[in-house]
């Protein structure tokens, strides 16, 4: 008897603020902008890109180009669309093979 599968669609797992905020953290941990803007974009469908953009200020077109895979979108855009999803960008201590500064003193 062969094996059904179905088509894995992150929609179905981004119904909650607790849940989208998780992705998008997990997104910021990676460490890859073209990851995270993968994941705004993720989250923005889930709540409706047009929904979205009128929250953090720009055009629906503005926000599709921004969050597209060739999007690179400006600090405003990232702070007003993280603000619009819900979400807030924290910072914390980078562990001590992350930190530049520390290391840099060593030498």
């Amino acid at each position: 008897m062969p094996i059904k599968t179905t088509k894995f669609d992150i929609q179905d797992h981004l119904k909650t603020p607790e849940d989208r905020a998780a992705y998008i953290e997990a997104a910021f941990e990676e460490g890859d902008p073209a990851f995270i803007t993968h994941a705004l974009n993720d989250v923005a469908r889930s709540i409706g890109m047009t929904d979205v953009a009128k929250a953090a200020g720009i055009t629906r077109e503005g926000l599709y180009k921004a969050l597209s895979d060739k999007g690179d979108p400006k600090l405003s855009t990232l702070l007003g669309v993280t603000k619009a999803l819900g979400v807030r960008l924290t910072t914390s201590p980078a562990g001590p093979n992350e930190n530049l500064a520390e290391e840099r003193a060593a030498i």
